[in-house]
């Protein structure tokens, strides 16, 4: 495999891109990550990291430079006195070349 090829990351069509990046996540850590050019997203449990990347450099028109992925385990919980689980959530924490922004608070077209 040539050099260029392995440096570009998936092609994705827009709708794939928005099936990727589920939503943003707006917590006071992630807010406070912002600060740093980190921002952190729900994301499809079955995304890989180049899928995201590519996604969030399609969709923000960003540089992504790193990202990190975690699965939250959904919580037991009870409902009507039954046993419930709480789906898994799959986050993914997205760093930025230096002096790049995403604006969150504007939708996307």
């Amino acid at each position: 495999m040539s050099e260029a090829a392995k440096t570009r990351g998936p092609k994705l069509s827009r709708e794939e891109m928005y099936a990727i990046l589920r939503a943003p996540l707006i917590t006071e850590k992630a807010t406070m990550m912002g600060e740093h050019a980190q921002y952190a997203f729900k994301v499809d449990p079955h995304a890989t990291k180049p899928e995201i990347k590519a996604a969030v450099e399609g969709l923000f028109g960003v540089n992504v430079t790193a990202v990190n992925t975690l699965v939250a385990k959904g919580k037991t919980k009870r409902f009507r006195n039954r046993p419930g689980r709480r789906s898994d959530v799959k986050k993914a924490y997205v760093t930025l070349k230096a002096g790049q922004s995403i604006d969150l608070t504007a939708g996307l077209a």
